[in-house]
């Protein structure tokens, strides 16, 4: 198998929702305290500084924190929600625009036990890593990580080769951001690898 990991460049393309896409079917893996844990991304949504309300206003309400999306493509960008889930970004494109991509779900692959000692749980089934939030408990991604390149020893994605179709890509409405107005809340701009069990229950 051929697999290679994901340079700086990737992120730093000008069209985020190119990039959720083509995130698809790679592999996150983290290595915290000398632990690799790792996982498919089944599941993205893109933010674009253009045209969607929701991250205009995630500027405006946390805007010290926001600081951190304005950084290269390629850097971790984690802020918590509800005070208790961390939710995993990238930045894109570069330091002028405040894009990223949201990892939402990943199919758990390496270092399974781990995830199920960090989660709480006994087996692995959908709930270990199917949400941003969950997702990130189990791989042990924390807002500490904020800043951190996404191309380096403790967080990273690798290519191992999987060619996708676009049939086997599901585009949705993004989750939970009614609050930003029916436009935002509507662009397709939530992918989905198709017939995944791994993917968000979130319709």
């Amino acid at each position: 198998m051929t697999r290679h990991k994901l340079p700086a460049a990737f992120f730093q393309r000008p069209d985020p929702l190119q990039i959720a896409r083509e995130l698809l079917g790679k592999h996150l893996y983290t290595n915290i305290d000398g632990v690799v844990t790792a996982g498919r991304v089944v599941e993205t949504e893109a933010y674009r500084h253009e045209g969607d309300q929701s991250l205009t206003m995630h500027l405006q309400r946390k805007r010290q924190q926001a600081q951190g999306l304005y950084l290269p493509g390629g850097h971790a960008y984690i802020y918590t929600v509800y005070n208790r889930y961390a939710l995993f970004n990238i930045t894109t494109h570069d330091a002028e625009h405040p894009d990223a991509v949201l990892i939402r779900a990943i199919e758990p692959t390496l270092g399974i036990d781990e995830m199920l000692r960090r989660r709480g749980m006994v087996e692995a089934k959908r709930a270990l890593t199917a949400g941003p939030g969950v997702l990130s408990q189990a791989l042990g991604i924390t807002p500490a990580l904020t800043g951190r390149l996404v191309t380096g020893e403790t967080v990273w994605f690798e290519d191992h080769g999987e060619t996708l179709a676009p049939a086997d890509i599901v585009a949705s409405a993004r989750v939970g951001l009614e609050y930003a107005g029916t436009e935002a809340a509507g662009l397709p701009w939530r992918f989905r690898l198709k017939d995944s069990k791994w993917t968000s229950p979130a319709k």
